[in-house]
């Protein structure tokens, strides 16, 4: 158990708070002025997080407040530490569900041969998902063609257009999602922000953020690389249309991988410490 003296934990939620306001900053004024943005919107709208929530710190599992804390009159808190066997009694399915998926992903064999595709497939032969130009116009249902789908990530697959489903190579379910993801995924690296995000009071506040950012970076790749021209909101644009396009998003991906090896092990890592305090359902965590 790690104890903080009150001047200790202070200093640690004020850098908590400035670090969550400089993230979320542009986002709360373009909210307040009615604008969005078909990029980063994501990461608020599609995981449903607040930005309240990303600057409410917690310590984390393991972590001890001495003092006088405002955690103490949080939900989940007895004192100034999280109630694990409180949290886990609400949870606890859920934890030891993200834990399998955690571990699944992190050893199944990573794939880095989709280049993005998902993405077009959302609009083949269909209409475009965001109010966006599609940077190939007409041509955008030849690349899809011209290509075969990889996609092993179901969030992803469920958007396909009709029409573009049985081009996957693999036929893609909820039930089997920890036998298909994998770590090479972008789909599966922004989803450690929203594995964090779910895992609440057990995540320290510095795990959260770090997923975020990640996931920042991931989602910028993913629609640089998409069939949207995003170039009139500052981006670039990965043509994996291209073989130079395909290099740059597998070297990209890559690095996405590499970054985010720690903090999935990282948030493995608080779930089975839970488990081993036995206060999870059995599953397949290991």
């Amino acid at each position: 158990m790690r104890y903080l003296e009150p001047h200790q934990w202070h200093a640690e939620m004020r850098h908590h708070e400035e670090r969550a306001d400089d993230l979320t900053r542009a986002h709360l004024e373009r909210r307040k002025a009615g604008e969005k943005h078909p990029v980063f919107d994501f990461l608020f709208d599609y995981y449903q997080v607040r930005p309240g929530q990303l600057r409410k710190w917690h310590p984390g599992l393991g972590t001890y407040l001495l003092g006088d804390p405002p955690h103490a009159q949080w939900k989940d808190y007895c004192g100034g530490g999280v109630d694990t066997q409180a949290f886990s009694a609400r949870r606890g399915e859920g934890i030891a569900k993200i834990g399998e998926l955690l571990s699944r992903t992190a050893t199944n064999p990573a794939h880095f041969d989709c280049f993005g595709l998902h993405e077009w497939a959302m609009v083949y032969h269909g209409t475009p998902r965001h109010d966006l130009p599609l940077r190939l116009g007409d041509k955008t249902n030849e690349v899809v063609e011209a290509h075969q789908l990889r996609c092993t990530h179901y969030d992803a697959f469920r958007f396909f257009t009709p029409p573009a489903r049985p081009l996957n190579l693999t036929v893609l379910s909820r039930s089997q999602q920890p036998e298909h993801d994998q770590r090479g995924c972008v789909h599966a690296t922004m989803d450690l922000y929203k594995w964090a995000h779910k895992l609440g009071p057990l995540v320290p506040g510095d795990l959260l953020l770090d997923t975020f950012e990640l996931a920042r970076r991931a989602r910028i790749l993913d629609m640089e690389a998409s069939p949207y021209d995003v170039r009139g909101l500052g981006f670039g644009v990965v043509p994996i249309e291209t073989t130079e396009g395909k290099a740059e998003y597998v070297r990209r991906q890559r690095e996405l991988s590499h970054s985010a090896a720690p903090l999935r092990a990282a948030l493995l890592k608080i779930v089975l410490a839970v488990k081993d305090a036995k206060l999870l359902p059995k599953s397949e965590t290991s």
